[in-house]
């Protein structure tokens, strides 16, 4: 999986008055999840935009708050390519991150807010990965039409077990046949979609249909 170096700024303050602030300084309010639970009470200190989330007794996580430029993740979002992030935080650490989810605005599609994951050597992570269809698959052959039905699958891997892509070879997909998520096998993953879920497809065609009637006549 490629990186993607990014640098953010912790926040001061924080809020939805803050963000809106923020967002009319043209920046982007993010969130860093997933850091390693913590022991209460916490010994030391905080650093800038870091908070604390309890999650049972004795026990939080710590959560870090901060901007970045839309130029910055211009190239991180708006691609079909699959990234781990190496993000630096001003005054503090770089960790490695995914996008775990983006708010975008219902009118203009700007974002608004975007939530970043933690991700560990040990600790699987599911992410979105494309799919590339290779081959020329027998159905079409016969004059039928190939679809691809989902364009990305979830995959659950060690982040550096993801692939940038899954690729799935449908030489042998007959006409009117198709590929479901079930029958799909990746070394290293587990596919977390419906098992029922077609990814692929060779739809019967006008041509097909005609090759099939002609081909019956024939035989009669």
């Amino acid at each position: 999986m490629n990186i993607y170096q990014l640098e953010g700024n912790p926040r001061e303050v924080t809020g939805k008055k803050a963000s809106k602030t923020i967002r009319k300084e043209g920046l982007i309010p993010a969130i860093l999840y997933g850091q390693k639970p913590v022991e209460l009470p916490l010994k030391g200190g905080l650093n800038k935009g870091e908070k604390i989330v309890e999650t049972g007794k004795d026990k939080g996580v710590v959560l870090t708050e901060f901007t970045i430029t839309s130029d910055a993740v211009r190239n991180l979002i708006y691609t079909p390519h699959i990234y781990l992030v190496s993000l630096s935080l001003k005054g503090g650490r770089t960790v490695n991150a995914i996008v775990k989810d983006i708010q975008f605005h219902p009118v203009t599609d700007a974002i608004l807010h975007i939530d970043f994951l933690e991700v560990f050597d040990s600790k699987p992570i599911v992410m979105e990965v494309p799919v590339v269809l290779e081959g020329h698959a027998e159905g079409v052959k016969a004059g039928g039409k190939l679809n691809l039905e989902m364009r990305k699958l979830r995959v659950k891997a060690l982040y550096d077990k993801m692939p940038e892509r899954l690729v799935i070879n449908v030489e042998k997909l007959g006409l009117g046949k198709t590929i479901q998520v079930g029958e799909l096998h990746f070394d290293n993953m587990e596919l977390t979609n419906a098992k029922n879920s077609v990814v692929c497809s060779v739809k019967l065609t006008r041509a097909a249909r005609g090759m099939e009637a002609a081909a019956t006549t024939t035989t009669e």
